[in-house]
Parts: structure tokens; C-alpha cells; sequence
């Protein structure tokens, strides 16, 4: 009797528990919740977004979780013809939140078809939109102002899935592979031509330079020599002028002198040869210290 009176005792509690989790239910902060009956809302209490501890029917009612944040949707890359007819891929994500959780339920189910369809949603109008722009437009000048537009349509769009689409990003919007090779290719022959254009300019900038640096360093070496020319014939001159004058003060004296000075320039040590006469005058202060005879000496005196 008592072991059959505690296993009625257990399968009461049993009974108990399974009743008491068909009944109660927790909402976390992140989330709200739909209490259905036969696939549709309850009256009055169809929608619950406070956080806590619920309770419906069990048995009858079912409850759906639905995220209370702000979802994020990745799109897959994708290629757009622009308005300058410039094939460019756009890879974009969007930010999006439940805001009518019945209708989402009711049209969509559950974030993962919410996905699919805001997908959609974003790459008709990406295309769209940046159809009608140019590609200066999408990448520097109007970026911020394109996604603007993105989000509104896409925005308009998703209102009736109950949804509210709060940010469109376009993460990168890029040549195809294959033609950034051929713009970076032409790029690349682009830069070699303006770099031999400037080592050009600059070779004839060098010569050009070194051309006037030579020409004038010819024409301080002709001013230099032209100068050298003049002081030394200046020298020369009063160089004559000065003998002149010590010749006219004693002839005899000077007729000495030079003759001293021609000895030493003639009769240098070494192998010195000179065919002359003895009684050349070239030898005249040899014999004679006055230069003549003595009968000549005495007739000039």
C-alpha cells in the first residue's frame, strides 16, 4: 500500500510539473513573445514585451520568441552596371528590427526568411539606386548620401514584414577584379611614361646646365688669359722702359750686365757646345773687361 501510494505521490507531481511549464513562461530582456491559439494571437494578451515570468494556457497556447534588438544582415558581394556604365562590386549590410512582431510572425515566421526577403530587398535596391549614380558618386562624393536612399526605400519596402530597417552600410564598392588589373596596369604604364618624361626634362635641364657652366668657365679663362696678357705685356713694357733708362744713364755699364746675364744663360753646366770665334763679340769681356781694345778705349776717351 505505501509503494503504491507513492508512485500515485510521484506521478502527481509529474502531472504537476508538466502542467506548471505548459503554463508558465520566461521572456528574457532581449526578447518578446507571441501567445497564439490555433495559429492566432490571443486577444488582449497576444503580445508580450515585458520581461518576466507568464502564463498562458497549456495545452492551447503556444508562445513564439522574437529578438527585441537590432539585427544585422550580411549581404553576399554583388556586381552593379553604375550610370557611367562602369561595371563596380558593392558589398553592403543592413541593421533592421521587429517592430510589428505579429505581422512579422504573420509574414515572414522567423529572422532566417526575414533574411532572405530583406536580401532581396537590399540588392534590388542597391542596383537601383546606384544604377542612377556615377562611380565618383559611390566611392568619394555622395557615398554617405546613396546609402541614405538605400535605407529609405529599403526601408519603405520591409514596413509591411513589420520590420523597421534603421541602417544601410555600403562596406566597399570596388572595380571587378579583372578590370582593376587592367586600370592598374594602365596606371602602371601611365606613371613610367611621366617618369622618363621627367627624367627627360631633367637630363635636358642637366645639359642645359653644364652647357652654361662650361660656356662661362671658357669665358673666365679668355678673361683670365686676356687679363694675364695685358699685366704681362704691362711688365714687359716697363720692363724695357726701365733698361732704356739704365741703358741711357751708362750704356757701358748696361752692355755689361747683359752680357753677364747672356754668359750665364749660355754657359750653363752640362753638355753646353758653341761654335764661335774667339774673337766674336761675343766673347768681347773675356779679353778685354771694358768690352774693347784698349787703342779703342783710348780713342773713345
Amino acid at each position: 500500500m505505501r509503494g503504491a501510494s507513492g508512485l500515485v505521490i510521484l506521478l502527481a507531481l509529474v502531472v504537476v510539473a508538466v502542467i506548471l511549464s505548459s503554463t508558465l513562461f520566461v521572456v528574457d530582456q532581449t526578447e518578446q513573445a507571441l501567445v497564439m491559439r490555433f495559429g492566432e494571437p490571443v486577444s488582449g494578451r497576444g503580445l508580450v514585451t515585458a520581461p518576466g515570468l507568464h502564463v498562458k494556457v497549456p495545452f492551447i497556447e503556444d508562445v513564439v520568441f522574437l529578438d527585441n534588438r537590432i539585427l544585422d544582415l550580411e549581404t553576399p558581394k554583388q556586381e552593379v552596371l553604375v550610370a557611367d556604365s562602369q561595371r563596380i562590386e558593392v558589398d553592403a549590410f543592413l541593421r533592421y528590427r521587429i517592430t510589428d512582431a505579429l505581422k512579422f510572425y504573420q509574414t515572414l515566421r522567423n529572422v532566417q526568411n526575414a533574411g532572405n526577403q530583406l536580401g532581396s530587398l537590399l540588392n534590388s535596391s542597391l542596383r537601383r539606386i546606384l544604377g542612377e549614380a556615377s562611380q565618383t558618386q559611390i566611392v568619394r562624393d555622395e557615398r554617405a548620401a546613396l546609402m541614405v536612399k538605400i535605407r529609405d526605400q529599403v526601408n519603405s519596402e520591409a514596413a509591411r514584414y513589420g520590420v523597421a530597417v534603421t541602417d544601410v552600410r555600403i562596406r566597399r564598392a570596388d572595380l571587378p577584379r579583372e578590370i582593376s588589373e587592367r586600370v592598374y596596369s594602365r596606371m602602371t604604364a601611365e606613371r613610367g611614361r611621366e617618369a622618363k618624361e621627367f627624367r627627360a626634362q631633367g637630363a635636358e635641364q642637366a645639359q642645359t646646365i653644364t652647357a652654361g657652366a662650361d660656356r662661362e668657365v671658357v669665358v673666365l679663362r679668355g678673361k683670365a688669359q686676356q687679363q694675364a696678357d695685358q699685366t704681362r705685356g704691362e711688365g714687359d713694357a716697363e720692363r724695357n722702359r726701365i733698361f732704356a733708362e739704365a741703358y741711357g744713364k751708362d750704356p757701358d755699364f748696361f752692355l755689361f750686365y747683359r752680357s753677364m746675364q747672356a754668359y750665364e744663360a749660355g754657359l750653363k753646366s752640362g753638355d753646353t757646345r758653341m761654335v764661335l770665334s774667339p774673337k766674336s763679340d761675343f766673347f768681347r769681356f773675356f779679353g778685354y773687361p771694358s768690352g774693347r781694345p784698349p787703342e779703342t778705349t783710348r780713342a773713345a776717351n
